[in-house]
């Protein structure tokens, strides 16, 4: 086992240099993939922007019926225009996504308890690899839960997704799961993410921080930040457009879409800063001229 006595703390992170291994394919870490990892991740992230808008509606295997998301039917096809990646459970996906809709899928494979349960922590893998490629998905994710009582049995669960994924050639994504009495900052996500993708994932999804670009060097594979909590419009476009520039490949906004007053346009106006490299600003001008 290493010592962990007289570590050095890492500090050098060289945050202006580019990803180095990165020649024949654009996407962060996968230059060295097979040819079908590297067509589902280009059909997640955009080949000309090299990013990803992600709609995440995968609350549900643990809220229930949230608010924003009563009507899944109804919303989705909606949304779909507007976004790269639908990522939710099998059962909201084969119910309420029209087949037509081409969009790419990150399919939900771990579950656990509800929020009557005090630790969600404990979660287990829901969705073996053959229901993955019956639904065509472009990646698997689950959530790890790095430092919080279920963190081995998450690693576990990540690895299982992991080992299938590659000998299917279907990514996997890691989503860094913070819980209630867990620190939120650069030390925890650097750690959390590396970790993730070193157990061999394709994608993460972690949330953003203080030095978010020094998590984003620290990474080996694209991070998306995940929107979290619901925010007032102005501020989750500021939130998207300070990612981006600090070296995330998207966005996965769910509550920050679903749960605006106008979630079209919303969305609209984060595919704009994510694919078209408008500023905050500029997207949310576009956000109000489209909704007065």
């Amino acid at each position: 086992m290493a010592d962990l006595d007289g570590v050095k703390v890492a500090k050098d992170y060289h945050v202006d240099t580019p990803f180095a291994n990165c020649e024949g394919f654009y996407v962060k870490g996968a230059n060295s993939l097979d040819w079908g990892m590297k067509k589902h991740l280009s059909n997640i992230f955009d080949p000309k922007s090299g990013n990803t808008v992600m709609f995440a509606f995968d609350h549900g295997y643990f809220m229930g019926s949230t608010a924003g998301l009563e009507r899944l039917d109804l919303l989705l096809p909606q949304l779909a225009p507007y976004v790269d990646c639908f990522m939710g459970t099998r059962g909201a996906i084969r119910s309420c996504v029209p087949p037509e809709i081409t969009k790419s899928v990150a399919l939900r494979c771990s579950s656990g308890s509800s929020m009557l349960q005090d630790d969600l922590s404990h979660e287990v893998i829901s969705v073996d690899i053959e229901e993955a490629i019956r639904m065509n998905a472009d990646c698997m994710a689950a959530q790890v839960f790095i430092g919080a009582d279920g963190q081995l049995e998450s690693i576990d669960n990540i690895s299982y997704l992991v080992n299938a994924g590659f000998r299917y050639s279907i990514p996997t994504l890691g989503v860094c799961a913070v819980g209630k009495d867990m620190e939120r900052t650069a030390r925890y996500f650097k750690l959390a993410t590396r970790i993730i993708a070193e157990m061999g994932v394709q994608i993460v999804k972690t949330y953003d921080c203080e030095d978010f670009e020094e998590v984003v060097a620290a990474c080996p594979v694209p991070i998306v930040v995940a929107g979290g909590k619901k925010l007032p419009e102005r501020d989750a476009l500021a939130m998207a457009y300070d990612v981006m520039r600090k070296g995330a490949r998207g966005v996965d906004m769910g509550r920050n879409i679903f749960q605006s007053t106008h979630p079209l346009e919303m969305a609209q106006a984060v595919r704009k800063i994510v694919h078209e490299g408008a500023t905050d600003a500029e997207a949310w001008e576009f956000f109000q001229d489209m909704t007065h």
